[in-house]
Formats: structure tokens, C-alpha cells, sequence
């Protein structure tokens, strides 16, 4: 047995222990022929540092990772880092752009190299940071995204998908970052409302009969419009349909074409066609007959116009930034009369969630996967039951983004990342190959260059579950550890990252990649706000480990993890869960001052004493709902057990209910629950369980790889449990009495009893000493207590009576206890005429209402508090 410090000091263990289970291997123990348990990290960006959504994220895999160690399972928690293509290559160019250089300087593969040499260098923070946070997973076999083994099942996955004709290129409109100048996906756009205007065009009709009003939030793609449409049904423009209009500025001849995309309700019921500028009108062009290589583009990759394949646009335009251009159209066409009444308006308008530039649609050639063919067994999967989503309700989300899924763009316009094995000859015939070699083969002695986009960094990642595991080797790995057991996920990379996962899994293993999907929420700032850097309310989770200790924040997050609430983490919690380890730990040093050290047996101890019969059944129960709590990934049900059992049953009343009478059996019994508290407390709080599992004696393993608790029914005693209940229950109420008349401390009061039944005598008689110290009782009587003022409790089917006669001033505790009711009834009936008030519930801020409403529950509970007081009195 090792002497505890008086102090507990999270930093003085964590560090120690961490690299001790690391550098022996414990995270991953030699367990071949155990069931396995498998759970799959969201790979962190290597370009990342930990916030708080990782801690949140990465403490309940660990939970479940490190439970599953101590039931004897072979658990794998593959680690590792998503090479991050957008992130990673802007922060390499923004140290270069420091250095007065730029990408273009070099070629695209000594840019790579600078780009490996930087994650050798600074690629490895969040990985440090998870170990602070005692992230247990399996370092020895740490992936990346672009590793050779990984980049392996990529390029395989890619050419298969070619082949079965589930990846294709295309000529389609993208949303285009001109900041990044790159292609991202719908899920990459953050759509914000901006100021703006809603102009009225009147484009004249070629034959010179009229004009036809359209309008625009958007009237420099009027450069290349190709068509105005009219719903069919619109009577004001049936014989219009199948004319000509004359575009201003340009000349271009454009015809009116039907198409229901136009809403007769909405404007004038036309509708200028952009086809290669809009995500709408691409679709009606395609309707109208135009064929996407037809569509006229008029912007570059950085959105300044340039000339249209039909060489209408007038030069004063080329070169022009697309807003500029808009100043310089609006200009024109008010100068040609064209322009009609202008609007302020609130628009919709996307930006790259990265590089905050509006994104602009735009015709361009890239790679697409069939997503729809590839959902519909992944559908299937969650529908049959074969994944569990939880919470159930975001089954409905999951199904109705898989049912109207579009293609998938998965080419990039970077240098990091997987290049597309994609080779084109002179002509423009495409090789798909797993390298250069065989695509020269199909192509002949044809010159062949290699396709310069990369894939999108969700591709590769949606591949992680088996990828990580070997495939396309059948590795033993590969076999034992897929499908994983769970993962889990943020909810906001639902589309981005688990329903691909699912796809990819479902369509190469034939197999889903995991049994069961549990989302979480976001953590907010403890007013519920969402956190920005913006507001200035971010938390830094490594600040609040320096503080407190990784184990405090740990179970913090876990117990106000709710399964379909967002958290709203408030530093006091922290702060009240770095006590509760403290409270453990000065409990441990009581039990180290009287002999009580590591227990000797995994099962409970023999035992005769009620107490030690109780604590035993409580532990065996504590147990119970512990595994049945986490089986349910209720975390917030399972910490909040293992909390109120330490807590309130171990420290509180049975460390007390033992003092002075502990012996031989008392100390068996106290060390074996205590051991029975670090295993089941260690996945919540790893570094201070372990730490004290040490410190009460000599141990043949670490408490990493220690055995899970027995439920073992067997040792549970009812009668036992409901005398030390009752016991527990009688002393509460006797100390509440006291408190409540205000009866010194140190006062020894009379007890007197009446209407116990005999089970009640035999109890008293058998608990008398401990009733003595923990409720401060001198005498117990079965006699009538004297005339007189009494406090007096009930518990069961007896009253228990406290003479007070001398002891307190009744006359002056009665006033007290009357004044103290008025007071409090006051303050709750003005409360409550406030919330009766639909005024104040509607117009009030709803932290106010919530603080009213909370207020007048306190006063309530107070008021019926100091009534009971009084009546006590008699």
C-alpha cells in the first residue's frame, strides 16, 4: 500500500500514467481468441487541435472502449488522421504566401513534398492532445488517409466503381469556390441572407412586337442567358412560346420556351435561363434541349467574365470581376432603357464554409459517383434494422437526404490529396487505372497525361472502416474486426461522412461497416448559445484540463450527455466533478488510515453484518445498471450511477456507518467495494482510478486491463438492504429536524418511539450505536415522550419524537419558522402571478421566464419546508 498525498493532483498523474499504458501495449492486449469489440475514430484533420466536440466525441468512444477491455473483449479503437485536402493545403500556402511565395513557385510535386513535410513536422498536435485527454486507441497502428496502405484501397475503390459504371465524368454545373478555386459539395456550402436586390429586365422581342419582363438578383449572368421560360399553362404568354428575344447588351437571339419551372404567382411568371450559371436553370436548359456542352460560360475559375463560345459579349465586359460586372450591366441597361423597377431584398446567398467566398455554380468537367444506385442498400440497411440509429429519430433525416440524393462530385481542383488514377490521350479518351503502367496499356503507344484533379477528401474517408483494417487484403484484421461494433458521430457529418461510410461499406463488403450508429449533439456555451470564435464563448478543452484534470472534464461530458439534446457545458460542472474525484480520493486515504486495502477476491467478500450485506447488494445493483445503461449508450443514466453510488452510498453513509467497528470482515468487505467503485468508475475516469488502484496494495495488472464487476444475484440480501435503508432514512430525517429548528450540533437528544412494529424494535436495538453518533440520539425510549414541544419525523409505519424543552427557545422558533413561511409564501405567490401572466411568458426572454419559473419552485419547496418545521414542533 502506497501512501496517498493528502492533495489530489491531476497533473501529477496523468502525464505518468498515460505513457505508462501506451508504452506496454495496454490499449491493444494480446486477446486473439476474445470476442472482439471494434469502434473506428472520426478521423481528427491532421491540420486540427482538440476543441470541444473532439472531447466530447472521442470520451464516449473511450468509455465504450475501455468498458469493453475490462468485460475481457478484444477491443480495437482504430486510430488515426484525415489528410484534409481543402485545410491542409491552405495552411501550407499561408506559411509559403508568410515566406513571400506561392504554390505556383513550385512544381506540383516538390508542393507535395512541403506539404509532407509539414504534417512530419506539425501534423501530429491533435494526436498529442487526444493522449491528453486519455484517448486509449491503438497508436501501434496508426493510419492517415493518404498512407500507402489507405491510398491503395482508394485507388482501388475508384477504378471498381468505373468499371461497374457507378463513376462517371460529367459536364454539370458545381458549387465553385472561386477563393479556392476548387470544386465543393453541397454539404461545403453555408447558406447566409445578405442584403441585396431583385432587378426588372425587359428583354424586347425579336420581331419588334413587345417586350417580355423577367427579373434577377443576379443580372450580369444576362451575358449568358440562353432562353426565357414560361409556365404552359400561363395564358398571358402561350402565343409567345416557340418566339425570339433579342438579349440586350449582347444581341444574342434567345427563344421563350414552356417549362412549369416558371411559377406564373411568382414576378411576371418569366424566368431568365442561365444554364451554366445556375443550379435551376441547368435542368430546364437540358429540358429545352440544350446539351451541357452547349451551355455558354462566361466566367474563369476566379470569376472574372470572360468571352462566350458564341463571342458575344462586348469586350468592355472581359476580365471584369463578376461584381464589377454586375455595377457595369446595370449601368448598360439602364442606359438602353431595359431596366424597370429595382427592389431591396433579402437573398439567399452561399459562401465555401472555408474560405467564405460566395460560391458561384459553374459548368465544368469533373467525377461523379452514382450515389443514388449506392443508397439504396444503405437504405435498406438502416430500414431492416441491420444498423441501429441513435436516437431513432434521426432515422427520418438519414432517409430523406439518401432518397433525394443527388450525384456525388468527388474531384478537387488541388495538389494534396489522392490524385484521380484517370490518364487522357491527345484526343480526349479517358484510362482508368490503379497506375500509370496499366493505364498505358489500355491506351497503346498513345501519349497519355494524368488527370491533375484529387478525389474529395470524404471519398477516401467514407472507405475508413475497412480500409483501416487492410482491405482490399483479406487480412485476419479485416475478418475479426468488420463490421465494427459502433460509431459514433456528431450529427452535422450524418451526410458528410456516416451515410457515405455506410455506401462504400454496403456496396465492397456486401456488409454494413458498423451495427449500430449513435449521433450526439453539439456542445453549447452554458446560456445554450452556439460557441464561435465570433461571440468569443468558445471552450478550450485543454484549458479546462489544465485546470481541473482530463477526468473531470470527461465525466462532465458524459453525464450531460443526453442522447437527442445539444450539451450546455457550464465550467462549474467541470469544477463539481473534479470534487467528486477528490471526494474519492480522500475516501480511499480514510480507508488506508484503518487497514482497508486492495481487495484479494473478484467476487463479494463472505459477510454477516447488515451494513456490509447492504453495501454488497448496492455494489451487485450499482453493477446491474451500469452494464444495462451503457448497452443502451444512456451516458448520462450510466455516469450519474456510478456517481450517486461513490458518492452517496460509499462515502456518505457507509464510511460513516462503519466508523469505529471496523473489523476484519468490515475491511474485506470495504476493500472489495471500493475496487468494485475504480473498475466501474475507470472508463469515465481512467487517471485517477488507476492511480488509487495502485496506491491500496500490491495488483497482478493495471486497472486498464482489471476484470469487469460480477452481477453476481447470489450475494444480494433484501433484509439486510431494507434495514440499512431505513436506517439511512431515519437518520436523514432526524438530521433534518435538527437542522431545521435550529438545534446545536453538538446537542444529544432523547428519542422516543411509538407504533414500531417489532421488526422496527429489533432494528433499533441492532443500530442503536450508529443512531447514536450519525443522528446525535442519547437515549431511545419505547416510553411516551414527556409534555412538552417535540420535533417529531415519521419513517414507516413509526413516529419518532425529539423533546426540544430546554434544548432550543420554542416560543422564538416558532416566530422564526412562522416569518420565514410568510416570507416565502409571499415571494412564491408573486412569482407565480408572474407566470400566470401571458405577457410576461411571451415577451420575456426565455432565460428570464426560465429563472422565474425556477425561483418559484425553490420558494415553493421552501415554504412547505418550514411548514413541516413547524408542525414538527407540535
Amino acid at each position: 500500500m502506497t501512501e496517498l498525498a493528502k492533495t489530489f493532483d491531476p497533473a501529477a498523474i496523468e502525464a505518468r500514467w498515460y505513457s505508462h499504458w501506451e508504452d506496454k501495449g495496454l490499449f491493444r492486449p494480446e486477446r486473439g481468441e476474445a470476442e472482439p469489440f471494434t469502434i473506428v475514430i472520426p478521423p481528427p484533420n491532421v491540420t486540427g487541435s482538440l476543441h470541444i466536440g473532439h472531447a466530447l466525441d472521442d470520451t464516449l468512444q473511450d468509455v465504450l472502449v475501455r468498458h469493453a477491455r475490462l468485460q475481457g473483449k478484444d477491443a480495437l479503437w482504430v486510430v488515426g488522421t484525415d489528410h484534409a485536402g481543402i485545410a491542409t493545403q491552405m495552411v501550407v500556402e499561408r506559411q509559403m504566401n508568410a515566406r513571400g511565395e506561392k504554390r505556383t513557385d513550385y512544381s506540383r510535386d516538390a508542393f507535395i513534398d512541403k506539404v509532407w513535410e509539414w504534417k512530419a513536422e506539425s501534423g501530429g498536435t491533435i494526436t498529442r492532445q487526444l493522449r491528453r485527454l486519455g484517448a486509449s486507441c491503438d497508436w501501434a497502428n496508426e493510419r492517415f488517409t493518404m498512407d500507402e496502405g489507405f491510398s491503395k484501397a482508394v485507388l482501388k475503390v475508384f477504378v471498381e466503381l468505373y468499371k461497374q459504371g457507378l463513376l462517371y465524368r460529367d459536364k454539370r454545373l458545381v458549387n465553385w469556390d472561386p477563393g479556392l478555386k476548387t470544386a465543393i459539395s453541397d454539404l461545403e456550402v453555408e447558406t447566409k441572407e445578405v442584403g441585396g436586390k431583385f432587378w426588372h429586365l425587359s428583354y424586347p422581342l425579336e420581331d419588334g412586337s413587345g417586350t417580355i419582363s423577367v427579373a434577377t438578383t443576379r443580372p450580369e449572368t444576362m451575358l449568358a442567358d440562353m432562353a426565357v421560360a414560361v409556365n404552359p399553362e400561363d395564358d398571358r404568354y402561350k402565343a409567345l412560346i416557340g418566339k425570339n428575344v433579342r438579349l440586350p447588351i449582347t444581341g444574342r437571339l434567345i427563344p421563350i420556351v414552356a417549362d412549369e419551372h416558371a411559377d406564373p404567382e411568382l414576378g411576371s411568371g418569366a424566368v431568365k435561363i442561365t444554364p451554366g450559371h445556375d443550379f435551376n436553370d441547368f435542368e430546364v436548359g437540358k429540358r429545352a434541349g440544350f446539351k451541357p456542352a452547349e451551355m455558354l460560360n462566361m466566367l474563369d475559375a476566379d470569376a472574372h467574365v470572360i468571352q462566350t463560345s458564341d463571342g458575344l459579349i462586348p469586350e468592355e465586359f472581359l476580365g471584369l470581376e463578376r461584381f464589377e460586372a454586375r455595377t457595369r450591366v446595370v449601368a448598360r441597361l439602364e442606359e438602353q432603357g431595359i431596366l424597370g423597377k429595382v427592389e431591396d431584398r433579402v437573398i439567399q446567398t452561399p459562401f465555401g464554409d472555408r474560405s467564405g467566398a460566395v460560391i458561384e455554380p459553374w459548368l465544368t468537367d469533373q467525377w461523379y459517383v452514382d450515389a443514388e444506385t449506392l443508397a439504396k442498400p444503405a437504405l435498406e440497411a438502416v430500414r431492416s434494422g441491420a444498423i441501429k440509429v441513435v436516437p431513432e429519430s434521426w432515422k427520418k433525416t438519414y432517409y430523406n437526404w439518401l432518397e433525394n440524393i443527388q450525384p456525388w462530385c468527388v474531384s478537387r481542383q488541388l495538389w494534396w490529396g489522392h490524385q484521380i488514377p484517370a490518364w487522357y490521350d491527345e484526343d480526349g479518351n479517358v484510362y482508368v487505372a490503379e497506375d500509370e503502367a496499366e493505364a498505358q496499356l489500355q491506351a497503346g503507344n498513345r501519349k497519355i497525361t494524368r488527370d491533375s484533379d484529387v478525389l474529395d477528401t470524404w471519398f477516401s474517408s467514407a472507405l475508413w472502416p475497412f480500409g483501416t483494417l487492410g482491405w482490399p487484403e483479406k487480412t485476419e484484421k479485416l475478418e475479426r474486426h468488420y463490421p465494427n461494433d459502433v460509431l459514433i458521430s456528431g450529427f452535422d457529418i450524418l451526410f458528410f461522412w456516416d451515410a457515405r461510410m455506410i455506401m462504400q461499406g454496403m456496396h465492397f463488403m456486401e456488409e454494413v461497416p458498423f451495427k449500430t450508429l449513435y449521433l450526439h449533439g453539439l456542445v453549447r456555451a452554458a446560456d445554450g448559445s452556439k460557441m464561435s470564435k465570433s461571440k468569443g464563448n468558445t471552450v478550450d478543452p485543454l484549458g479546462l484540463i489544465d485546470k481541473y484534470g482530463a477526468d473531470a472534464l470527461r465525466f462532465t461530458l458524459t453525464a450531460m450527455e443526453s442522447q437527442g439534446r445539444d450539451i450546455k457545458l457550464d465550467e462549474k460542472r467541470v469544477e463539481g466533478y473534479r470534487n467528486f474525484a477528490t471526494k474519492l480520493w480522500n475516501a480511499s486515504r480514510f480507508c488506508q488510515a484503518n487497514g482497508i486495502g486492495a481487495s484479494k477476491t473478484l467476487r463479494a467478500p463472505d459477510a454477516a453484518a447488515p451494513v456490509n450485506r447492504w453495501i454488497i447488494a448496492e455494489t451487485i445493483s450499482t453493477v446491474q445498471k451500469l452494464d444495462l445503461a451503457l448497452a443502451d449508450l444512456r451516458y448520462d443514466e450510466a455516469a450519474n450511477t456510478i456517481y450517486h453510488f461513490t458518492w452517496s452510498r460509499f462515502c456518505d453513509w457507509y464510511l460513516e456507518l462503519i466508523k469505529g467497528q471496523i473489523d476484519d470482515e468490515t475491511r474485506a468487505v470495504a476493500g472489495w467495494v471500493l475496487d468494485q467503485i475504480l473498475v466501474m468508475l475507470h472508463p469515465f475516469m481512467p487517471f485517477i482510478t488507476e492511480e488509487l488502484w495502485h496506491a491500496m496494495g500490491a495488483r497482478e495488472n493495471e486497472i486498464i486491463v482489471a476484470h469487469w464487476p460480477l452481477a453476481d444475484t447470489h450475494a444480494l440480501d433484501a433484509n439486510a438492504a431494507q434495514e440499512i435503508d431505513w436506517l439511512i432514512r431515519l437518520v436523514s430525517e432526524i438530521r433534518a429536524a435538527r437542522s431545521e429548528l435550529n438545534v446545536p450540533p453538538g446537542a444529544k437528544l432523547a428519542l422516543h418511539v411509538r407504533d414500531a412494529s417489532a421488526v422496527t424494535g429489533e432494528r433499533l436495538d441492532r443500530q442503536a450505536t450508529a443512531l447514536g453518533r450519525l443522528a446525535r440520539v442519547e437515549t431511545i425510549s419505547l416510553d411516551p415522550a414527556p409534555a412538552g414541544g417535540a420535533a417529531q419525523v415519521v419513517v414507516d409505519e413509526a413516529t419518532y419524537v425529539l423533546p426540544l424543552e430546554g434544548v432550543i427557545d420554542l416560543t422564538a422558533e416558532r416566530a422564526r419558522l412562522t416569518k420565514g413561511i410568510e416570507a416565502a409564501a409571499k415571494e412564491r405567490d408573486s412569482l407565480g402571478k408572474r407566470l400566470e401572466n401571458p405577457a410576461f411568458v411571451e415577451k420575456a426572454k426565455p432565460e428570464a421566464v426560465e429563472k422565474a419559473r425556477a425561483d418559484h419552485a425553490e420558494k415553493s419547496a421552501e415554504a412547505e419546508r418550514l411548514s413541516a418545521a413547524l408542525a414538527r414542533l407540535g
